[in-house]
């Protein structure tokens, strides 16, 4: 068995792999999948000297802890956590020698919720078409992570970067998304229009990597029934029947028949990924470019 191989020991409430995902593929019915917080992923990707295509493992709420069986160069990101190997505290948001056996442990994130680790040569688990990224709702790629599990690694390319720490943006204090309206905000009143647009919603504990789900004022609708299914989109607000607007995060289906009464921008997810549950949400209505 080859000694670049990493071995899960704590998996966390939920740890998967992720790389840039699988974009092109929704014609086949595989939504696009990959890190939910693709600058913090790519940010510790380049702090080990890995290509932004390298996998890296996300972890949800609680951290996880993994042994390698060589030594390796990591780096951990995206929501502020302790780290520590062997039990000696290590730095966040910067490359981290980690010797063959050594207990790597990264804990509860402090704020946030996604914590992503990356490992020199990347997480190198079998792709499935072009992605080795895990996705919840299709359950292509390799599991959520379970204790006991021995990950393949790659090969370093290009030797770790040379800094004390990288700054990243902290987890959103409160959640300011911009949207573009429609397809379908001609199925609900104007007062629900309104109400998206000037209520606060807050985040909800059933979100998910599948979609961000809200609390708040319900939206009612102008029509009954329900649509046909068609495409739905990265960042897609689709409203259910309960009213509370849902937010389509990478592993989204790529159909559905509520209608989505408007589209978040590409550029604001990241921070959505970050939304603890409980955190103010704000809808801001933009132009269509």
């Amino acid at each position: 068995m080859t000694d670049r191989a990493l071995a899960v020991v704590r998996a966390g409430a939920l740890t998967t792999v992720q790389d840039l995902g699988r974009p092109g593929h929704a014609h086949l019915g595989v939504p696009r999948s990959g890190a939910l917080d693709g600058p913090a992923a790519a940010l510790v990707n380049r702090l080990v000297g890995n290509p932004p295509e390298a996998a890296v493992l996300e972890t949800t709420l609680n951290g996880c802890a993994v042994r390698p069986r060589s030594a390796v160069t990591v780096a951990v990101g995206g929501a502020p956590c302790p780290i520590s190997v062997d039990g000696r505290p290590v730095a966040w948001g910067a490359p981290v020698l980690v010797h063959a056996g050594s207990l790597l442990s990264v804990g509860t994130a402090l704020s946030g919720v996604r914590t992503y680790l990356a490992v020199s040569g990347g997480v190198a688990v079998e792709p499935v078409l072009g992605s080795r990224s895990t996705d919840l709702l299709s359950g292509l790629g390799p599991p959520p992570l379970s204790d006991g599990v021995v990950l393949p690694l790659g090969r370093p390319s290009a030797p770790p970067v040379r800094l004390d720490v990288a700054a990243q943006p902290g987890p959103p204090a409160e959640l300011v998304l911009r949207v573009t309206l429609g397809p379908r905000d001609d199925w609900f009143t104007a007062s629900a229009v309104r109400a998206l647009t000037t209520h606060t919603y807050r985040v909800s504990s059933a979100s998910n990597r599948i979609g961000l789900r809200t609390e708040g004022p319900a939206l009612e609708r102008a029509r009954p029934g329900e649509l046909p299914s068609e495409g739905m989109v990265l960042g897609a607000i689709q409203v259910p029947p309960d009213g509370r607007p849902v937010v389509f995060l990478a592993d989204h289906p790529t159909t559905g028949g509520y209608p989505v009464i408007a589209v978040v921008r590409a550029t604001d997810l990241p921070a959505a990924a970050q939304a603890a549950p409980g955190t103010p949400v704000r809808f801001v209505t933009v132009r269509r470019r």
